[in-house]
Parts: structure tokens; sequence; C-alpha cells
């Protein structure tokens, strides 16, 4: 009884370190860049400007920006534009931030 009783709590503390590997793994994957590290992006000419980047997102969804965001997700620099339309629908444009070019159009829920 003993035994199973140990196997069992070894094969929950296994499952629960591993479901903490998989959340600092995804944490990683996605991390919010400072403002001051995106002042040094765009003065080191990685990143494109805001405006060049919402100038764009709205060539792709016209409508208000409502938020823009830059990230980083698996070493890309990213910018997610979120975009209201004219139906009142709101959009995320993900967009490379080095070139501008479209990665990604969808809508949110």
């Amino acid at each position: 009884m003993m035994k199973k009783l140990n196997i069992s709590l070894l094969l929950i503390v296994t499952c629960l370190f591993l479901a903490g590997l998989v959340i600092v793994n995804h944490n990683q994957a996605k991390a919010d860049i400072s403002q001051k590290t995106a002042r040094q992006l765009l003065s080191a000419g990685e990143i494109l400007p805001l405006e060049k980047i919402t100038k764009l997102a709205k060539e792709i969804k016209p409508g208000k920006v409502l938020e823009t965001e830059l990230e980083q997700k698996k070493g890309i620099l990213i910018y997610e534009v979120e975009i209201l339309d004219a139906h009142s629908q709101v959009w995320e444009v993900k967009l490379d931030a080095k070139t501008g070019k479209l990665i990604k159009l969808e809508l949110e829920d």
C-alpha cells in the first residue's frame, strides 16, 4: 500500500513539475517589449516607427486603432495592432516589426 502511495505521489509531483515547465516555456515564448527597449530598437533600425506600422495596419484593415503592442515571439519582433472596423468588429493585425510584412490577420472574439 505504501509503495503504491509513493508511486502515485511521485506521479503527481512529476505532472505538476512538467506543467510548470510548460507554463515557463509559454511565458518565454511571448514577451512584451518595454518602451525603453523599443526606442533602442527603433534607433538601431531594428523596428519600424509606430506611425508606419499603424498606417500599414490600417491599409490592411481600415478602422480605428485601439491598441498597439510590440512583442517578441520565438525570437521575432512583432507589432500587434487592434483595429475597430466600421461594423464594430475588433481585428488583430500582426506585422513583422522590422519589415511591416503581414504575419496574421484575425477577428477577435
